[in-house]
């Protein structure tokens, strides 16, 4: 469990990691958190359902009141094969909305439909239009094509009374050319989500050398893709709302889950650019952390277990 962590999306969010680390269907060129170490699509019970939720339950009761509770982390949520007790466990505890971001490689399987529906809101990703662009970006496990990603996706809208924002990852040369770019709008008309994001590599990525789309471009991408699309991509930092986690372990939670810069420390922490350093300067002395750079800002990860 981590956070709670400022979203773009999701505001403040709590997090819950229920699959180890970099397990995946996916072993995608742009994931902030490198390289896939398992890639698999056999569900399975990874992270104990009820220890999970004793955890949540002390951390609700300090007065903890995040604006979602959010199955995600550092591996692909709807590998777990308890996803849809872990989300009743949890509307039995809270009324916080409960949101799941998953790359929706696994919605064309029926019990995973069933499990994602008991959320509030879910969150898939799709990053290509057609395989030949899916097998580049995303690498995908073999037994897993574009047109099983994306007819699950359309027969999960059918079945899912909740909201369904959909995230497109845009890689500048890569998926973004304008034939790419209609045959995302033909694939998103089809989906019929309730909102769609764009998303783009302003952060490390597992693959160097990956170009970001500026601002101007990813907002002429949203006009053509429809009202309901806006670029969600993390140019300018936002103002967060604050909480008193100042510990070095919180912080070392946060970067295992994705690469932040100074400024994202301080505004996620509620800290001072010195109560930051400190805490990153013992992390790093004690090897648990690195930095990388890119588009000259420093950004600091956990490292690899």
């Amino acid at each position: 469990m981590y956070g709670p962590v400022p979203s773009r999306r999701l505001s403040q969010s709590l997090g819950i990691d229920i699959v180890p680390f970099k397990v995946c269907t996916l072993d995608c060129i742009y994931c902030q958190l490198g390289r896939t170490s398992e890639k698999t699509v056999e569900r399975k019970e990874y992270a104990p359902i009820n220890d999970v939720l004793a955890e949540l339950k002390d951390r609700l009761e300090t007065g903890l009141h995040p604006d979602f509770i959010t199955i995600s982390g550092s591996g692909e949520p709807t590998l777990h094969s308890r996803l849809a007790d872990l989300i009743t466990g949890i509307k039995n505890i809270t009324d916080i909305p409960v949101a799941v971001i998953t790359n929706g490689t696994l919605l064309f399987r029926q019990d995973v439909r069933a499990d994602c529906a008991k959320a509030d809101v879910v969150l898939p990703s799709l990053d290509a239009p057609d395989q030949q662009t899916f097998q580049r970006i995303n690498r995908p496990h073999k037994d897993i094509s574009i047109e099983n990603v994306i007819s699950g996706l359309a027969a999960f809208r059918n079945e899912f009374a909740g909201q369904i924002w959909l995230e497109l990852f845009l890689i500048a040369g890569v998926n973004t050319n304008p034939g790419q770019i209609a045959k995302f709008k033909d694939v998103v008309k089809h989906i019929r989500p309730d909102k769609i994001h764009l998303n783009t590599a302003v952060r490390p990525t597992a693959e160097p050398g990956l170009q970001k789309l500026n601002q101007e471009k990813l907002r002429d991408i949203a006009k053509q893709l429809g009202k309901n699309c806006e670029v969600v991509a993390d140019f300018s930092p936002r103002p967060c709302g604050k909480h008193n986690e100042t510990k070095p372990e919180y912080l070392l939670s946060m970067l295992k889950r994705r690469p932040c810069s100074l400024n994202d420390i301080c505004e996620a922490l509620a800290i001072s650019t010195g109560d930051a350093l400190k805490s990153i300067t013992q992390l790093q002395l004690r090897g648990l952390i690195s930095s990388t750079e890119k588009d000259g800002l420093t950004f600091y990860h956990a490292n690899p277990r």
